[in-house]
């Protein structure tokens, strides 16, 4: 797989039930920082909510994830918010649900349909976009062989990072992972072309 679903933008989605407000907002991020900065901005901004729980996905391989109830009871939350993540098949996503707490208590059932249903809305907002897995490559060569580079360049289309070039040339590419191994071999074949040794 190289490639992965995740939300192009932040979108918001609203949720009420027995007068409980769930405000929930689907955020694009790449890091545990970049979770811990957005949590925190709508902690502050929403700093006379009563919960602000959430949950992340993050990576292609969707193998690192958390959920957190903030203090509702275990499981009836992050745990939601993260099954609609999972069955959306998103990644490199956080989802925030900030409750306003309406007067009426709304059991364990109800809190788990209502976190559902907020992030729901959320995704349901959000713009879906598909990214390819990228990896990058360096390499050198000699200028007589730049055409035979070239048309490597043109057959497989990576996106050209950086390059130089005088007597001995040097590029940048950047191709997603399922052709990576193609663009190696191929590359490998070109006379003078060496790859700078990794410090």
């Amino acid at each position: 797989m190289d490639t992965f679903k995740t939300v192009k933008e932040t979108a918001k989605g609203l949720f009420t039930e027995k007068k409980s407000k769930f405000i929930s907002f689907a955020i694009p991020v790449q890091t545990v920082d970049d979770v811990k900065a957005e949590v925190e901005k709508y902690r502050k901004e929403y700093y006379d909510a009563r919960h602000v729980c959430w949950a992340y996905m993050l990576g292609a391989e969707r193998n690192e994830f958390r959920a957190n109830d903030d203090g509702e009871p275990s499981g009836t939350a992050g745990k939601p918010i993260l099954g609609q993540i999972n069955s959306n098949e998103l990644t490199d996503i956080l989802i925030i649900v900030i409750r306003y707490f309406g007067g009426v208590k709304l059991g364990t059932s109800g809190l788990i349909t209502a976190y559902k249903e907020a992030a729901i809305e959320a995704i349901a907002a959000a713009e879906i976009i598909e990214k390819t897995v990228d990896l990058d490559i360096s390499f050198q060569f000699e200028y007589p062989f730049m055409n035979d580079v070239m048309k490597i360049v043109k057959d497989l289309e990576p996106t050209i990072l950086s390059q130089q070039y005088d007597m001995d040339c040097s590029m940048s590419l950047r191709i997603r992972k399922g052709l990576y191994d193609q663009l190696i071999s191929r590359l490998e074949k070109v006379e003078s072309l060496h790859f700078p040794k990794e410090d």
